[in-house]
């Protein structure tokens, strides 16, 4: 636990403790009292309320899109399942900077829908609204359709015999055994809604703001530190609550559930209701999910003389760009792959460590309370993270503002996470008699965590590894305040082209974000390859 717990202090814990502190700390006093003058501010408790209204309405939105999805997903077998499953996964790892360019493409001026039929969406909450349908998609086909493939449909055919009728049934029997599902998949789209960034900061416009966009604004437009640090208090207090309860489901989720295989219950659609539920899925697909990507992908080659590559080309040239750039936007991708390599190899160590310690058999309170605790990056506002670093880690024997290592730190940040949720379901699974009887037969423990777990886990370890890369790949909030002008990550080169006007601008971020998906889908893609059998859900 040593090396976690370090690198939550000095990395996570101390630059988010000093940038509050900074905030509510008046000549060596703290002033509690402003947390009261900033909530009573009118437009803070509008910011206050969109945030939780667009979370709550994505949240809905994203359930009633997502759930026949993973029912099809869950229980039809047809050709193609697995890229699509794929497919629709692409949207959850993109980075939310490439989603909001992908509808800004759909619905912003000059857009898809705009050449069409006349239409802009761009500056509206229904935009927002659907690209948050867009990138949480996923969350609720793998996480509620990952436990409904393992249901034992015996149980609703049973209930069909004793004379309930086919809703009733699956009110009645499947219905409460994917509550848990359902209610897990739920908070976490609310929890990444809640918190969401790229998304509302592009296409929102100066009308909406959520928490995350207004302590950006406050902190880096305003430097009104104080009331950053209020907000920062507030979402923190949000998020906290809403892991706790995603804890408590996912405890039900592993305890209350009899399971069977998935390929049990699978089968060829049966009849016109089902036929038609899959093609109804595979529209949805289609117009939510490979619409707004392919309109990204043609707006990269669309340019003023026709299609072609010329924003690409452009892409290897500074001075393209006036003072956009000192170097060549081309060079944020070699600077993204070199950053999210060193992300993941931390995150695994860190992860790893920390997920070995939480499954010892005599572990305490202590080491289980840790566990929540790792998840607390996911929550705490990236901005906040990002500038906390700028403040905290600017002297002896920790000064690394200068230093390029900063990036992938904060990456890790977000990385570790995953690792330790992929990583400790496998982990918890390995039988306490294997390491025992290598132990008797003379193997030091860290040989028979050689010869025991690390080659039960090696697919885990993978798995988690592509999460990682993919996460900080596309890490955005903390990054934008510590990237170098000189080493832009792909995420902060795609906002500085989109926050300038001009075509050339804008078809180099579209340009950006292509290959930043396709980086991402490549990433993704392999996964799908290497994931276990069980690994039905995030």
């Amino acid at each position: 636990m040593a090396v976690p717990v370090l690198f939550f202090a000095l990395f996570f814990a101390y630059p988010v403790v000093a940038i509050v502190g900074r905030g509510l700390k008046a000549g060596g006093q703290w002033h509690f009292g402003r947390i009261g003058t900033v909530l009573s501010r009118p437009d803070i408790l509008d910011v206050l309320w969109f945030t939780t209204w667009q979370a709550v309405a994505s949240t809905a939105l994203t359930l009633l899109v997502a759930l026949p999805g993973a029912y099809v997903f869950a229980r039809l077998r047809f050709p193609g399942k697995q890229l699509l499953r794929a497919v629709v996964t692409v949207p959850f790892v993109l980075p939310t900077v490439v989603v909001g360019t992908a509808f800004l493409a759909l619905l912003g001026r000059g857009g898809f829908l705009d050449e069409l039929w006349g239409v802009r969406l761009d500056t509206t909450v229904w935009a927002i609204l659907l690209a948050h349908v867009f990138f949480n998609y996923a969350v609720v086909v793998r996480t509620v359709g990952g436990l409904w493939s393992q249901l034992d449909p015996r149980q609703e055919e049973a209930a069909r015999v004793l004379g309930a009728g086919r809703f009733n049934a699956w009110r009645q029997v499947t219905l409460p055994a994917l509550g848990p599902a359902v209610a897990a998949a739920a908070l976490m789209v609310f929890l990444f809604t809640f918190t969401s960034f790229g998304v509302v900061q592009i296409l929102g416009g100066p009308a909406y703001s959520t928490l995350e966009v207004e302590i950006y604004r406050q902190t880096a437009q305003l430097l009104d530190l104080p009331t950053a640090a209020v907000l920062t208090l507030v979402q923190f207090a949000a998020v906290g609550g809403i892991l706790a309860l995603h804890a408590w489901t996912v405890r039900r989720r592993e305890t209350a559930l009899r399971l069977v295989d998935p390929a049990q219950t699978s089968r060829p659609p049966r009849g016109a209701g089902q036929r038609a539920l899959l093609g109804g899925v595979l529209l949805t697909v289609l117009v939510l999910v490979l619409l707004p990507l392919g309109v990204l992908v043609e707006r990269s080659f669309d340019t003023s003389d026709g299609y072609g590559l010329a924003f690409y080309r452009a892409l290897q040239s500074a001075d393209a760009n006036g003072s956009t750039f000192l170097v060549p936007p081309l060079d944020a991708i070699g600077n993204s792959l070199r950053y999210a390599m060193v992300a993941t190899l931390i995150a695994l160590v860190i992860g790893g460590l920390a997920a070995a310690a939480l499954t010892l058999p005599h572990a305490g309170r202590l080491v289980r309370g840790f566990d929540a605790l790792l998840m607390l990056p996911l929550g705490v506002s990236a901005v906040t993270v990002g500038f906390g670093f700028l403040i905290t880690l600017d002297e002896p024997p920790l000064d690394l503002r200068t230093s390029w290592i900063l990036v992938p730190l904060a990456q890790a940040l977000v990385g570790v996470p995953f690792v330790v949720r992929t990583m400790l379901p496998v982990l918890r699974a390995v039988d306490d008699r294997l390491r025992e009887a290598a132990a008797v037969l003379g193997a030091s423990p860290l040989r028979a965590w050689r010869e025991v777990d690390l080659p039960l886990v090696r697919r885990a370890v993978l798995v988690a590894a592509g999460f990682a890369f993919a996460v900080s790949l596309g890490e955005f909030g903390a990054t934008v305040f510590i990237a170098r002008p000189d080493n832009p990550t792909l995420p902060v080169a795609v906002a500085r082209l989109l926050g300038r006007s001009g075509e050339l601008n804008y078809g180099q971020a579209m340009a950006l974000s292509t290959i930043l998906m396709l980086v991402c889908a490549a990433s993704l893609l392999l996964l799908e390859r290497i994931r276990t059998d069980r690994s039905g859900e995030f």
